[in-house]
């Protein structure tokens, strides 16, 4: 019995499972068509204690750690979830790690109180106002980091933060932002020295502060329930209090999460090639051709054991990397193979499914016509495979 498979952890698979039967399954293609999927789905899986999985039950958590984590999400999609619905309903994964560590708490195998050293009254006021309400069902958080012109630059941010006494004044703009349409508030990284010094910080932004402006959905290929925003700030008055840690340390905060949000994707990669291939085994054994079933020819069946050998071969390397990433073990260079690894599985997979199901695949009614569209997106978000592989060449003393 490995470590992420323990009795505890396949009761959190069979709550897991039960909740997407009831809960999602019946309504995920309304919800694709909608763009977004709806508050009370939070408020469910909250009253489970799925939404607040990995986070401390000291800050309204269900605790539990990173490996927790990723059960419920590899659960989600292999039965019959997606990864678009993962970025909807626990976007609060990457939006409220950073309170919780500011706070002095640990999560998910990270170390607490590293945003500043200790935590002070103003962190433990932002887990009471914010953390508690998301992990609760009853608030939803984003994060805002990507904008117009910088994409993976976290250093090079333009979205300035003046100080003005008990404030900060903010403007500037945002893009690709999960969640940012029905978002009561976004952990947004602003630049607190001058554009591209490195002077980052965050701050927690109200939807409804006086020139925040919320712009268009953005119509996306793929992780249609998930709503996507534009965003924009013209003279945007924020507390100081609002802000996470200390000032200029945001950029620390962010490189530190990216660990655990790149692990959700890699999870999310190996968890859809695992249920494309589950798709096409049930279909090549369900479809008849010539008289005979797709499975009885050796070329089906030798492309289906090869697809489930990358699938199964990308699972156990994430999870080797999680079981070390919860011990605290510090494997940046790990973690990018992973995500790497698990997403060049799922591309291969996932393609090699849908051409299995021949005309079918290609219909909207198909499942696996839905994960062929969200696939794409894994080897971008968290980070791209080009941005994965210089942090490898580093970790090689290239």
């Amino acid at each position: 019995m490995s470590i992420v498979d323990t009795p505890e952890r396949r009761q959190l698979r069979e709550l897991t499972r039960s909740f997407v039967t009831r809960e999602v399954l019946p309504h995920l293609d309304d919800w694709e068509k909608a763009g977004e999927v709806p508050r009370a789905l939070h408020a469910s899986a909250a009253k489970l204690g799925l939404l607040g999985i990995g986070f401390p039950e000291s800050v309204g958590g269900s605790g539990g750690d990173l490996l927790d984590s990723i059960i419920v999400t590899e659960e989600v999609i292999r039965s019959g979830g997606s990864s678009g619905l993962i970025a909807a309903l626990f976007t609060h994964g990457i939006a409220l790690p950073h309170m919780v560590a500011a706070a002095g708490v640990g999560i998910g195998g990270s170390l607490g109180g590293m945003l500043g050293g200790t935590s002070t009254p103003g962190d433990d006021d932002l887990v009471q106002r914010y953390v508690r309400p998301t992990l609760a069902g009853t608030m939803i958080g984003a994060l805002a980091i990507t904008e117009p012109d910088g994409g993976s630059d976290v250093a090079g941010i333009r979205t300035t933060a003046r100080r003005d006494g008990d404030h900060y004044v903010v403007n500037g703009s945002k893009t690709y932002i999960t969640s940012g349409h029905r978002a009561d508030f976004v952990t947004t990284a602003v630049c607190t020295g001058f554009p591209g010094s490195g002077s980052i910080s965050l701050l927690v932004i109200d939807k409804d502060s006086p020139g925040f402006t919320v712009g268009r959905r953005l119509e996306k290929l793929g992780w249609h329930c998930s709503d996507t925003a534009e965003l924009s700030f013209v003279d945007v008055r924020v507390p100081v209090a609002n802000r996470i840690g200390e000032e200029d340390t945001g950029f620390l905060a962010i490189m530190q999460n990216f660990a655990a949000e790149r692990l959700s994707l890699a999870t999310q990669a190996y968890a859809t090639a695992q249920r494309c291939v589950e798709l096409a085994v049930r279909w090549c054994r369900d479809r008849q051709t010539f008289g005979r079933p797709l499975a009885s020819r050796q070329v089906v069946r030798h492309r289906l054991a090869e697809m489930h050998t990358r699938a199964e071969a990308a699972r156990a390397y994430v999870h080797e990397v999680a079981v070390r990433v919860a011990a605290g073990e510090p494997v940046v260079t790990e973690v990018a193979m992973a995500k790497n690894v698990a997403v060049a599985a799922c591309d291969q997979v996932v393609d090699q499914a849908l051409q299995l199901h021949g005309g079918f695949g290609y219909m909207r009614d198909a499942e696996v016509e839905r994960h062929y569209r969200d696939a794409r997106l894994l080897g971008i978000g968290g980070g791209a495979t080009e941005i994965m592989n210089e942090i490898i060449v580093k970790g090689m003393g290239l």
